[in-house]
């Protein structure tokens, strides 16, 4: 058996960062960032699908200067991978998003705040200089809506992203043994478990409760319980296409719509004014049995063609992988849990730590294919595995 990583130094890829966090954050916690929708087929099928295609690499390239920088959402960054939005990742680390926000630009790529985040829209601009992106939902409340939106342009952030994926909340058992659900239960075994982590309980404790500050004012709580309830009732299961135009409109910049998987959808979202979208199934949280991004991204390439940029979300978990999603007409790949185990292992510097990771293992990869340039991926370098057979 490998042997378990103890510090940061110690973690040579994701998988190893997962295992540090896992050793670090309250079981209920872990596996609130772990789990997945019911039986986790999707979750795990979302990295297992980059198998099935096949590099073939191209020798006696002159590969001693590599390029990995790009241009996504009208903004330049030094590597095709951004930071997926995620929320309370206060709950990952004390610092939570500020942290992630500048790890993100200390490793020269773009932030994607969550609408449920654990710190405000404006405080998460203050903490770094890097790119920002605002993911959002469509409210029952459509003045809330706008009023969010309108804080992310004042708060200087560069992008907007709806998500579109969770019309309810996937069955995520996981969570609900460990009383992660909404509203929150704790078990005793799931007590116990924060107890046995006193450096992540000192840490927390000098930061004062969980929140989710953005919509204390709305909820008229500073309470997590209060702030929940009244962000479940503010979901809104009637939303279609017609509801979409007038937020791409409001915001008139760069527009990605998240949760697409598929083809017709993603030329729906081209006609109601996004620039971009985000070929993603939640990372496996909302239906089991959901098809893997990475299977539907030549469908939704070559659906929208040049006319909008496609974004890969899901199961990204090596550098290999990236290099295979850009061969495959991918602008750019988004990545989630990979940067938040990191989070998890060690805060700031291991949230850097899972995207310096990545990033270098894309630099040997292309290196290793005869690639000089992530902007152009030819797509002769994979192959699916069955045409190979």
């Amino acid at each position: 058996m490998a042997r378990q990583p103890t510090r940061l130094s110690n973690c040579h890829n994701i998988l190893d960062l997962r295992a540090l966090a896992r050793q670090r954050l309250p079981d209920p916690l872990f596996n609130y960032l772990d789990g997945a929708a019911e039986d986790e087929f999707t979750a795990h099928r979302n990295t297992s699908a980059f198998d099935n295609d096949l590099l073939i690499p191209r020798c006696l390239v002159d590969v001693s200067a590599v390029s990995t920088r790009t241009t996504v959402l009208g903004q330049a960054i030094d590597w095709p991978v951004i930071c997926s939005p995620a929320g309370s990742q206060r709950f990952y680390d004390a610092q939570g998003e500020l942290a992630s926000a500048r790890a993100a630009a200390k490793a020269g790529t773009l932030y994607s705040l969550a609408a449920m985040s654990s710190h405000t829209i404006e405080d998460v601009s203050a903490a770094s200089g890097g790119p920002k992106m605002f993911q959002f939902f469509i409210f029952r409340d459509r003045d809330l809506t706008r009023e969010l939106i309108e804080r992310a342009r004042q708060s200087g952030y560069k992008a907007l992203c709806l998500t579109v994926d969770v019309a309810v909340r996937g069955k995520r058992e996981r969570e609900l043994r460990s009383g992660m659900g909404l509203p929150m239960k704790f078990t005793p075994a799931s007590l116990a478990s924060f107890a046995l982590k006193p450096s992540w309980l000192y840490a927390h404790a000098r930061t004062g409760a969980f929140s989710l500050p953005t919509f204390a004012a709305r909820a008229g709580s500073t309470h997590l319980l209060a702030q929940t309830q009244y962000l479940g009732s503010q979901l809104d299961t009637s939303v279609t296409w017609k509801d979409v135009g007038e937020f791409a409109t409001q915001w008139g910049g760069p527009f990605v719509i998240k949760g697409l998987l598929s083809a017709d959808d993603a030329r729906r979202a081209r006609d109601v004014g996004a620039t971009a979208v985000m070929v993603s199934n939640h990372g496996g949280r909302q239906l089991d049995g959901a098809a893997a991004p990475f299977d539907m991204l030549p469908d939704i390439v070559a659906a929208v063609g040049d006319d909008v940029e496609v974004i890969l979300d899901g199961g990204v978990r090596r550098g290999v992988h990236v290099l295979k999603a850009l061969a495959r007409g991918a602008k750019a790949c988004s990545v989630g849990r990979a940067y938040l185990f990191g989070l998890g292992a060690g805060g700031e510097a291991g949230a850097y730590r899972a995207l310096q990771i990545l990033r270098s293992e894309l630099v040997c990869a292309m290196q290793l294919s005869g690639c000089t340039d992530a902007r152009h991926i030819p797509a002769s370098l994979s192959r699916r595995r069955q045409a190979l057979t």
